[in-house]
């Protein structure tokens, strides 16, 4: 199983389906993905469930009809086991972005946190987990595929919010103010917490 999210609505790719589900479901292989996309954010379903009989066969089946956008980004927490925000669209978020040509996937992580928060200083711990969110630019929907790392640093210079990538706001925030944020924040954010 996994999820994708559409702001906060949830497809769910699944290999079973309860009977509960059944009004929610519908055939990965035929799904007209602009259309559930229109239903989801016009409010007419709350969340659905695309089904496919192999569950090996559910992402390559999705990365068939949205084209596949990879990034990378981090959960960082400095010595004072502060976590890093940023503020971005009217939403707290972690640091992340796309990978360059050439670039594995933790060179990505730590270039996006480093550009997006002038955060330097970066050593990578421990992989978090994937999500995954679809997402419309240039009128054409895409998934996004986000690895997360979570990252340790020793900084304790300026924060610098990369302006060009419309970020307002960096800020380490502590255990309670964490919680605060993700009030305010992304469906696929708030699992990595």
């Amino acid at each position: 199983m996994y999820k994708v999210f559409i702001n906060e609505k949830l497809i769910i790719l699944s290999n079973e389906v309860q009977k509960s589900e059944i009004s929610d479901t519908y055939l990965l292989k035929d799904v007209d993905l602009e259309w559930l996309i229109g239903k989801l954010g016009a409010g007419k379903i709350d969340k659905a469930i695309l089904y496919h009989d192999k569950s090996e066969e559910l992402l390559p089946l999705l990365y068939t009809k949205l084209p596949l956008v990879e990034a990378a980004g981090g959960l960082v927490k400095n010595d004072k086991q502060e976590t890093l925000f940023i503020f971005r669209n009217g939403k707290w978020d972690l640091p992340k972005g796309k990978t360059e040509k050439g670039e594995n996937i933790e060179e990505t992580a730590i270039r996006e946190v480093e550009e997006e928060t002038g955060v330097t200083g970066l050593s990578i711990t421990e992989f978090l987990m994937k999500t995954y969110h679809i997402f419309k630019r240039n009128g054409e929907y895409r998934l996004k595929l986000t690895h997360w790392y979570k990252m340790e640093t020793k900084y304790e210079g300026e924060l610098l919010p990369q302006i060009e990538e419309d970020i307002m706001q960096v800020e380490w925030r502590n255990d309670a103010d964490a919680v605060l944020a993700l009030q305010n924040s992304y469906e696929n954010i708030k699992l990595l917490f």
